[in-house]
């Protein structure tokens, strides 16, 4: 090898090491600047609140704006989780707030993504290697199974990378599918934050026994 083409390769996987380092730096730091703004834009009149009433720095003010809504959150929903205030939270639901356009829909999706649903896959679905295109082609996606169907089908859900709320639902046949009950939704989902780095560990153990 001459001696300008080592130079170049030195430059080029020095360059290529750096940016591998400073890289997800810059995207974490970034995300997180986005979700402070966000958030800080939301949190605005109660963070003017206490810059007027007692001069505090808007930084250390939208610290105490958070709090405080953290507060307000859990005193609601442990007055919620009380007989009295359950009752009272039904009739104001359904006399009012039902009556707001794409109420019940926005409620249904924010229960679904926050496991406080039932139905939700990510409280009760089950881990799942699925087939796509059949057992004889090579490929398969990590997915949830989120329904079973009288015929013997199933329903699953197939995140996608790095957003597991998005995904696409596919029916397939039982035998396409590989239950997997021994990995835990929250392991699963970690693998698809990840862009499926973690996935061979996942499924090390190989199948588990046919049900």
């Amino acid at each position: 090898m001459s001696a300008n083409r080592r130079i170049w390769f030195f430059v080029r996987k020095s360059l290529l090491g750096g940016l591998t380092i400073l890289l997800p730096i810059s995207i974490i730091v970034f995300f997180f600047r986005w979700i402070y703004q966000t958030v800080t834009e939301m949190i605005a009149p109660f963070t003017s609140v206490f810059i007027n009433a007692f001069g505090l720095p808007k930084f250390v003010a939208d610290w105490l704006a958070v709090l405080a809504i953290l507060v307000l959150c859990f005193l609601i929903g442990t007055l919620v989780a009380t007989r009295v205030g359950s009752w009272i939270w039904h009739q104001w639901e359904e006399q009012v707030m039902t009556r707001l356009p794409g109420y019940r829909t926005v409620r249904e999706v924010i229960a679904q993504l926050m496991g406080n649903s039932e139905d939700s896959p990510f409280n009760r679905g089950e881990v799942a290697r699925v087939w796509l295109y059949g057992r004889d082609t090579p490929v398969s996606v990590t997915a949830l199974i989120t329904s079973r169907h009288a015929d013997g089908h199933l329903t699953v859900f197939v995140p996608t990378g790095p957003n597991p709320t998005s995904g696409f639902i596919y029916h397939v046949a039982e035998e396409l599918v590989e239950r997997h009950p021994e990995i835990g939704v929250e392991q699963m989902m970690k693998t698809v934050v990840a862009c499926g780095a973690g996935t061979a560990t996942l499924f090390h153990k190989g199948p588990p026994p046919s049900a």
